[in-house]
């Protein structure tokens, strides 16, 4: 008795499938990807796009494997590419996700808002920064809505603006020295004071002057487009001042004595990243002293980080997360010493480029 030989007919079944979809003059189109990939594509750590996309076709349903028409295409895109269409859903199109996944993610992401906006912020009749959850109270209250595509901190800046109509709301200054020759310093002042900036400190020795003062951040373009054209310099000594409980900014000698004299809280993350690194380094001398308690070994961190609860601990700490990025980068890892330095330099390049009012 003989039996039928079935054959395949040229299936590509498609497994751990992401599948970003866009919609376009009454069409849906969609593209297979892997998952983890979209996102590393779209944060420009992915580079290869056959590590991102499952095949270059456009579907109109991935799941039932219906291929997009070509008029369609021309229609929506001007082109029938497969490989264009798909960079363009790429770019443009939404991640589905399961609906827990997307919200953990909107979760995360109104909390980094909140974050932001603490920073850059306080209350101008306390001259203290609001708390993270009064901050997110505010945004519920103005039924702000997170936009998964856009960026943080755009949002943040966006959520300030709506944040001031209503309540008692102001940015945080931006600490600047300012040095321009002797003979252009009466016009700098006469700007300043139509500024309202407060004036830190003054040094008046040599032929250069400097002024060291504390200015909205929405003149800053406008202030360092005045002190080069009166020949001078302008540096950032802090992005964000926030008054501390134990500072003074009215008892100012000179320069020198400024770094010492003045506590400035202009990076909150940093700080507490530093917090929870000396706490970590604390924690891993002191499980190298109890011979006891078996060291686990972080190979990401090249260090060794305590025992088991450490070493979970240690997984979810910037520390870590920080060394897992180089690594992707295929970059050797650093220190916790190191780590520290090398997210306050991150950080303060990240944040200049927020003021472009």
């Amino acid at each position: 008795m003989s039996k039928t030989l079935v054959q395949p007919v040229g299936q590509k079944r498609l497994t751990n499938v992401a599948v970003v979809r866009l919609k376009k003059h009454g069409n849906r189109f969609e593209i297979a990807c892997y998952k983890n990939k979209v996102l590393s594509w779209r944060s420009r750590v992915e580079k290869d796009l056959d590590e991102v996309l499952q095949s270059h076709t456009v579907y109109s349903n991935v799941s039932k494997g219906v291929l997009a028409k070509s008029k369609d295409l021309v229609q929506a895109f001007g082109t029938d590419d497969q490989t264009k269409v798909c960079l363009e859903i790429l770019e443009k199109g939404e991640l589905q996700v399961a609906g827990k996944e997307r919200e953990s993610q909107l979760s995360s992401q109104f909390r980094d808002i909140a974050t932001i906006v603490m920073q850059k912020t306080y209350n101008p009749e306390t001259k203290r920064p609001y708390t993270i959850s009064m901050i997110e109270r505010l945004m519920h209250d103005i039924h702000f809505a997170v936009e998964p595509n856009s960026s943080s901190k755009k949002q943040a800046l966006e959520v300030i603006r709506e944040l001031q109509k209503l309540y008692p709301i102001k940015r945080s200054p931006m600490r600047l020295r300012l040095t321009v020759p002797e003979k252009n310093m009466p016009s700098l002042l006469e700007k300043i004071n139509g500024w309202n900036a407060t004036i830190v400190s003054r040094d008046e020795s040599g032929s250069q002057l400097a002024v060291i003062c504390e200015l909205e951040p929405g003149f800053f373009r406008d202030c360092d487009a005045l002190v080069r054209s009166l020949q001078g310099r302008l540096d950032i000594l802090a992005v964000n001042v926030h008054l501390d409980s134990d500072t003074h900014v009215d008892h100012y000698d000179d320069l020198e004595e400024e770094s010492s004299s003045v506590q400035v809280v202009s990076k909150a993350p940093v700080v507490q990243l530093n917090e929870k690194l000396e706490k970590q380094t604390i924690s891993s001398k002191e499980g190298s002293s109890q011979g006891e308690v078996k060291q686990q070994k972080c190979n990401t961190c090249n260090a060794f980080v305590g025992d088991a609860k450490e070493y979970r601990e240690h997984f979810k700490s910037e520390w870590h997360k920080h060394n897992m990025r180089r690594k992707t980068r295929q970059l050797p890892p650093l220190s916790a010493e190191e780590c520290m330095g090398d997210m306050e330099i991150i950080d303060s390049k990240a944040d200049l480029k927020d003021y472009s009012f």
